[in-house]
């Protein structure tokens, strides 16, 4: 996949409790991953590809770009959100791997941390199921989630489809 990104950091800054003063270069990575390791199964190759093609050309209308701002960019916002949560506190330097530790705030425990990684992907799993279902209900406006994807990936929300149909 190419590094079109369906959010901006300002998505994420806006959506979520991540604050402002946050280095784009530590959130961009995580944007990506939840992207790839999400987004990408959910919609297979070729629908992927024709909301990357509607984000390149500036597309601000019709139903991709209502798919993609309604449904996969909150998706996505909440997906990274959680894969953030676990990699911010810690840099990865030529001395090694080290830990920040602010000076006028307590750092929060393992299970703390991990309760709000869980409450972002719950919020994460809300929104696909919401995506699921547009798309399932909706296939006809997007043929490319049903089409051949040939050499790509075919989006396992499509299992769903099956029961749907009788």
């Amino acid at each position: 996949m190419s590094d079109v990104l369906f959010i901006r950091r300002e998505d994420l800054l806006r959506y979520t409790s991540i604050g402002g003063n946050v280095d784009t270069d530590k959130i961009i990575p995580h944007i990506k991953t939840a992207q790839d390791l999400h987004i990408t199964p959910l919609l297979g190759t070729k629908l992927y590809q024709k909301i990357e093609q509607i984000i390149t050309a500036g597309t601000t209308s019709g139903v991709y770009y209502e798919l993609l701002t309604d449904f996969i960019q909150p998706v996505i916002i909440h997906y990274a959100m959680s894969e953030f949560l676990q990699f911010h506190a810690y840099e990865i330097s030529n001395g090694g791997v080290f830990r920040h530790i602010s000076e006028n705030s307590t750092t929060p425990s393992l299970d703390e941390v991990l309760m709000l990684v869980q409450k972002s992907r719950d919020n994460g799993d809300h929104y696909r199921k919401r995506l699921i279902d547009h798309l399932c209900y909706y296939t006809s406006n997007f043929p490319e989630y049903t089409e051949s994807q040939l050499d790509g990936q075919y989006p396992t929300s499509t299992r769903r489809l099956t029961r749907w149909s009788f």
